[in-house]
């Protein structure tokens, strides 16, 4: 019997104890698992945040504007100052019709030369011919009105020496030869104001020069002046000498004085170069592009060079300053004019004004706007604004 109860005694308390670690197993595992859900739910909540954020930085890199730029190039230095000049007629004037009426012919037709009172067309004027008649009928109607008025003034005059008249009577028939004269001197005038209108049925030519223009032909009606329905019949121009006006930068400005040699060059001729003077300067720089105004007077006597022409004028003077050089490519075309984009501080855009040089093609001349510290643009967009703020990719050393 005490074999039997020793091992009731002692398996009581295991079997009455087994379930507890089991429990405390069981609950160690859950909490484990609710920390593993919350920390899993928290890094992929991180790598979310961490994502939208470098979306976020990627979307506003990518929206900032990226621009190549570059230091202007500077050019060598030389004594000969070379600028873009603008060859004109030396004069030039339209040429209209002083009288009304119908183009009867032409004499001279675009690029003939002509000398000073010749003969460029005639015009018919038949109102102003009649007006002319009707006028010299006039005045004949008072050639004998004041024919009779100084008659009957005589006569009067000595009947009033007998008192035969009053002098009321003689006073009247004096004033009316006064007014009879005044009447007379009336019609004189309008009928030499009628004969030199009918004079301009001819149309000569003011000055010597070539015919540029002929806008008119053979029965086309005129009108006079240059008002209105007036139109203009021929331009001429004297091309001998040329005119040739040219901007000086305001550096160089102390070194142009009148007197001086000048030539220019014309890309038709590169082999050839045409001696000038220069004849005036503005005296003044222009306040809008700070260039002085020169005028270098050419002659022409061959009439090889034509007014409108492109020419560069060569200043035998020391170039003053560094001259810069930037790509074609770099240039904006805004309504202010001609300007470049500048990467300032804080790469933000700055747009300048410019004052171009030489074109090389490729490349251009600027004489102000720039400084050689100037990180320029590139192929600029036509999209930049001032103060816009970029992003430079490219950067290449002067």
């Amino acid at each position: 019997m005490t074999t039997q109860e020793i091992p009731l005694v002692e398996l009581e308390p295991e079997i009455a104890n087994t379930p507890a670690p089991i429990a405390r197993r069981w609950m160690v595992a859950a909490l484990l698992a609710v920390l593993g859900l919350f920390a899993a739910g928290a890094l992929s909540i991180k790598a979310r945040a961490k994502e939208q954020t470098a979306l976020s930085g990627e979307t506003a890199r990518l929206a900032v504007t990226t621009v190549s730029a570059a230091f202007p190039q500077p050019e060598p230095r030389s004594n000969e100052l070379e600028l873009p000049g603008s060859v004109q007629a030396y004069t030039e004037s339209p040429i209209y019709a002083r009288t009304n009426g119908y183009l009867l012919r032409w004499y001279k037709d675009i690029g003939a030369s002509v000398q000073k009172g010749e003969l460029l067309a005639d015009l018919d004027t038949p109102e102003v011919d009649q007006e002319l008649s009707q006028a010299q009928a006039a005045r004949q109607q008072m050639v004998a009105a004041l024919d009779l008025a100084h008659t009957s003034a005589d006569r009067w005059r000595e009947l009033r020496r007998t008192d035969s008249v009053s002098q009321q009577e003689l006073d009247q028939r004096t004033s009316d030869y006064a007014q009879a004269q005044a009447n007379m001197a009336a019609a004189d005038a309008n009928v030499r104001r009628l004969q030199e209108l009918e004079s301009f049925k001819h149309v000569d030519a003011p000055f010597a020069g070539v015919l540029t223009r002929r806008n008119v032909d053979i029965g086309a009606l005129v009108n006079a002046g240059n008002g209105g329905s007036g139109k203009e019949l021929f331009n001429l121009a004297l091309i001998d000498p040329l005119r040739v006006y040219v901007s000086v930068p305001e550096a160089d400005a102390p070194s142009i004085r009148a007197g001086m040699r000048a030539w220019i060059g014309l890309a038709e001729f590169p082999a050839s170069r045409f001696g000038g003077t220069v004849v005036r300067t503005a005296n003044a720089i222009d306040q809008n592009t700070r260039t002085l105004l020169t005028e270098v007077d050419v002659p022409n006597k061959a009439g090889r060079l034509l007014p409108g022409a492109y020419a560069q004028v060569h200043f035998d003077v020391p170039v003053n300053g560094s001259r810069l050089s930037v790509p074609s490519s770099a240039m904006l075309f805004r309504s202010e004019g001609p300007s470049v984009a500048v990467v300032g501080p804080g790469d933000r855009v700055q747009l300048r004004s410019i004052v171009i040089g030489r074109d090389f093609g490729t490349s251009l001349e600027i004489l102000q706007g720039i400084r050689a510290n100037d990180r320029v643009v590139q192929n600029p967009p036509d999209s930049l604004e001032n103060g816009q703020v970029v992003r430079v990719m490219v950067e290449k050393p002067s």
